[in-house]
């Protein structure tokens, strides 16, 4: 069957004689280090004696195993009698000044910040903590955060501990209850994995994501390791053929290395199935090679060397040697036609690259005088400090969670300064974000772009090896428009914070001006003039409605939040008779449209041209009598003016799930005539990439009113489109015609 488990990590023996483990170190650790794990184990064995983890393991052979664990990653010894330590502190009440007198600070500092990352669970279901009504805890949750990153950042071996541990778990997660380990294996591919590969632990990354998805979808695991054993023989025989021939030539081409077949991970093989819609059978690197070299010089001749011997594949090489991943991840990755017309995988990377990708942060660790690590693991841990570093800007507790998830699970874009330097930016970000990334202040005096020459609108996404100049003003300021996410200024959940910390300190008279007129705005919206205003405020978690106000003009709390809470707090509307539903509701099946009509089966469904109903509008159907189901918007005139007799022929109808649909709705826009003001709106509908199918317009006098029909996919698209529209200068006003 297929291994996942990597020879350079070893698993933890049966060791019930810590003596025979310890001898197995000596070639590995010095007399005084065997004698400092000597020790520990001698503490830790009556304390753990009685204990087992929640796979049953004995806990004192669960800690040998995480400790072998970062052995194989030739960590200190500091760092391995920690992890033999690591579980003290629930069975000892002075533990730190025991700890700290038998093996020095620098252990018991290691075992503390153990203690802080137990906190880390609170973190593996990371979408839901701002999940409405999940605010209650988020406080204490930040400061957990905030506790945990500092754990981190004091000293890097107490995540690489965490990460050992961890897989050590789950390497005997068969004893756990099911109920554990899909919690556990949860918390691996939520946390865990995403933190190993943020650190560059590649070997562990692997292992843990192989091993987590072994729990959460046992079948789909088993059926890819079955498709990888079916042909392990003949591949492996190919795999032997392909290394013969490259060895031969490099050796001719005066390149020395390495070569080996490359270990396939079956997380990795899902994932790419599932990103590309590949079925198994068409993916390139189920055989794949790996070319070891001493120098960047050699990666790329062993590449050409590769690619004269056999075809490239189209869009297939990558070169994270010139542009790294954002953990540091440094290879030439290429595919070809091997032989026999089979595709082969070819991965080069020199030696150095190769020790970074497998162990990451742990591969800089260089103990010195002192335990100073080296510059190198200061880059690769560079992201933590900066959020650190970063808490006292922000003006939102939650957005240090946003930014730690930001930093964590994003991908990145890298782009270069007019000087040439690379910056790394979350995907989707813009030209703002990448002015804040330089300096707040930059940021703030934003005005305008150019990306490769080229004037571009502050909301573009940039792209990888885009050049990126920023034009400003000079006593310029951020716009409040920045801070909707319809209108797509900002990505990075930093650069946001520098805004509303911006806002916040401003004028208090001028954000409750503004914060009233958004707040009057959003009750003329939800028809809601009855709602108390200084009940709603104290809704928002507001003393004070003045304090509200203020908090909305500075962009604290959103226009959506805003709704929710008028919704929440107006009084309930007496029933309506309109419309009088049928109360069928046996069965809904989704109609071809992607309409889901209630009470129905295949009955022909068209959507009415006299309201244009979109996706994410609340709709109904009418009966007519030749042309099936018409669906109207419920708030349609031909709905609303319907006479009492024909009532009943009203459906309830809804969008169905994943509705994919294509609507046509119309828009009018009120603007002062200006030459190239038509030419402005068509170039916002060629960039938002939204197909216009009819424009009228009519000017009167120095006024220009347009309509303009055009096919959307939702009201979320709709909304963005208007948004941006009113940002066209001259335009007065963009809407939806009723």
């Amino acid at each position: 069957m297929v291994s996942i488990r990597s020879k350079s990590f070893p698993s933890a023996a049966d060791y019930t004689d810590t003596e025979a483990w310890l001898n197995e170190l000596a070639a590995q650790f010095t007399p005084n280090e065997i004698g400092l794990l000597r020790q520990a184990c001698t503490m830790a064995a009556p304390l753990y004696s009685e204990q087992h983890t929640l796979t049953g393991t004995p806990l004192l052979q669960h800690a040998i195993g995480a400790a072998s664990i970062l052995i194989g990653m030739r960590m200190d010894a500091e760092t391995v009698a920690a992890t033999l330590l690591h579980a003290v502190a629930e069975y000892l009440d002075d533990w730190h000044a025991l700890v700290e007198s038998q093996f020095g600070a620098n252990v018991a500092s290691l075992v503390e910040g153990i203690a802080r990352m137990e906190q880390i669970h609170q973190f593996s279901e990371i979408e839901q903590l701002h999940a409405p009504g999940n605010t209650g805890d988020q406080a204490q949750q930040i400061e957990s955060l905030r506790q945990m990153l500092l754990a981190m950042v004091q000293d890097i071996r107490v995540v690489l501990i965490k990460l050992a541990e961890r897989t050590q778990t789950l390497r005997h997660l068969s004893g756990a209850s099911r109920e554990q380990q899909q919690r556990i294996a949860r918390e691996t591919r939520g946390i865990f994995a995403p933190l190993a590969n943020r650190l560059g632990v590649w070997q562990i990354k692997w292992e843990l994501e192989d091993l987590a998805l072994r729990y959460l979808e046992p079948q789909l695991y088993k059926e890819i390791a079955r498709l990888l054993d079916e042909r392990r023989v003949d591949r492996e025989q190919y795999i032997d053929d392909v290394l013969a021939h490259l060895r031969q030539e490099l050796l001719q081409a005066d390149i020395k290395g390495e070569i080996s077949g490359r270990p396939k991970h079956i997380y990795s093989i899902i994932n790419k199935m599932r990103r590309k819609h590949l079925e198994f059978s068409e993916l390139y690197d189920i055989r794949a090679v790996r070319i070891l070299v001493d120098d960047v010089k050699d990666c790329y001749a062993a590449l050409g060397l590769v690619h004269h011997l056999w075809q490239p594949i189209p869009g297939e090489f990558d070169d994270y040697i010139a542009r790294p991943k954002s953990n540091g991840y440094r290879s030439l990755h290429t595919a070809v036609i091997g032989p026999r017309g089979l595709a082969l995988e070819v991965q080069i990377r020199t030696y150095d690259m190769h020790l970074n990708s497998e162990l990451g942060v742990a591969a800089h660790w260089r103990y010195k005088e002192g335990g100073k690590p080296d510059s190198k693991f200061e880059e690769k841990i560079a992201w933590l400090r900066q959020i650190l570093a970063w808490k006292d800007e922000v003006s939102d507790s939650g957005d240090l969670l946003e930014q730690f998830k930001s930093e964590l699970f994003q991908d990145k874009v890298f782009v270069l300064t007019p000087q040439g330097k690379v910056i790394d930016l979350p995907k989707g970000s813009t030209p703002i974000d990448f002015a804040y990334a330089l300096h707040t202040d930059l940021g703030h005096r934003t005005r305008g772009a150019k990306v490769d020459g080229s004037i571009v609108p502050l909301n573009t996404r940039l792209q990888n090896g885009q050049r990126v100049e920023i034009l400003t003003s000079k006593m310029g300021a951020p716009s409040r428009d920045w801070l909707n996410p319809i209108l797509g200024y900002l990505q990075s959940p930093r650069a946001r914070a520098k805004v509303r910390h911006w806002f916040k300190y401003q004028n208090f008279e001028e954000n409750v001006a503004i914060g009233r007129a958004k707040l009057d705005r959003e009750f003329h919206r939800a028809g809601a003039g009855s709602v108390n205003q200084e009940k709603l405020a104290q809704k928002l978690h507001y003393n004070r409605l003045e304090d509200l106000l203020a908090a909305i003009g500075r962009g604290d709390v959103s226009e959506h939040q805003i709704a929710l809470a008028i919704q929440e707090t107006m009084p309930p509307k007496p029933a309506e008779a309109l419309p009088a539903f049928t109360a069928r509701r046996t069965h809904a099946p989704k109609a071809p449209s992607g309409i889901v009509v209630e009470g129905i089966g295949n009955l022909l469904t068209n959507l009415a041209k006299c309201c244009k109903p979109a996706p994410q509008d609340v709709i109904v159907g009418y009966v007519t009598r030749e042309r099936g189901v018409t669906i109207h918007r419920q708030t349609c005139t031909f709905v609303t003016r319907l006479p009492e007799e024909r009532r009943s022929r009203l459906l309830q109808a809804r969008w169905g799930a994943g509705t994919n649909l294509v609507a046509s709705v119309d828009i009018e826009v009120e603007a002062h005539d200006r030459q190239g003001l038509l030419r402005d709106i068509s170039d916002l509908f060629v960039r938002e990439k939204v197909n216009a199918t009819k424009a009228n317009t009519l000017s009167r006098g120095n006024l220009a009113m347009m309509q303009f029909s055009l096919e959307i996919t939702d009201l979320d698209q709709l909304q963005r489109l208007l948004a941006l529209i009113q940002q066209v200068p001259g335009v007065i006003a963009a809407r939806r015609r009723e």
